[in-house]
């Protein structure tokens, strides 16, 4: 089974779509764990709770999180959803990956989640530009100065293993673009 497939398929359904799937998510985002695997298996039909916890464990940016018998996405949703993430004290720089088409908006309005809840950053530059690339391949890389977004109130939370969200990013907290 394509292990690739499988978590994108869960990505879709935990963070846009889960009541195409006749799942009701919590106030947290998190749905039962038997009744998202009854969701894959509608697509596909070999998928196992073992493979599930294996593609949740082996996630490399930490997509996933597993709290007892539900599970749900750390981030990315576009509907309303509580998080309840450690707030990110101390990142001093963050990274954005945008195709170079976008600049000129970005430097005039500054970064906002786009139909998402939140904008999403990452202390990786590689993690920033392979990000950037999904959408284009003229990718400029973002320096976001992380103590300017929390002078202006904006509280940073630890997402994922590098990943990390805000409200929005004001175009004067992009100190560089490259």
């Amino acid at each position: 089974m394509d292990r690739v497939k499988v978590s994108k398929l869960m990505a879709y359904i935990l963070r846009h779509s889960p009541e195409e799937f006749g799942l009701k998510p919590d106030e947290e985002g998190f749905v039962p764990l038997d009744e998202l695997l009854k969701a894959l298996q509608t697509v596909y039909p070999n998928v196992t709770e073992e493979f599930v916890r294996e593609i949740v464990a082996g996630d490399p940016k930490g997509r996933y999180e597993i709290r007892g018998s539900k599970i749900r996405a750390r981030y990315g949703h576009s509907f309303k959803v509580e998080l309840d993430h450690e707030e990110d004290t101390e990142s001093r720089v963050l990274y954005h990956g945008t195709p170079r088409r976008n600049l000129p908006r970005i430097m005039r309005e500054g970064l906002r989640p786009m139909g998402r809840q939140f904008v999403h950053l990452t202390t990786s530059k590689n993690e920033a530009l392979e990000t950037g690339r999904r959408h284009g391949k003229d990718v400029v890389l973002l320096i976001i100065d992380a103590e300017c977004l929390r002078r202006r109130g904006l509280r940073v939370y630890k997402a994922g293993k590098n990943v990390r969200i805000v409200e929005r990013v004001p175009p004067e907290c992009i100190i560089l673009a490259v």
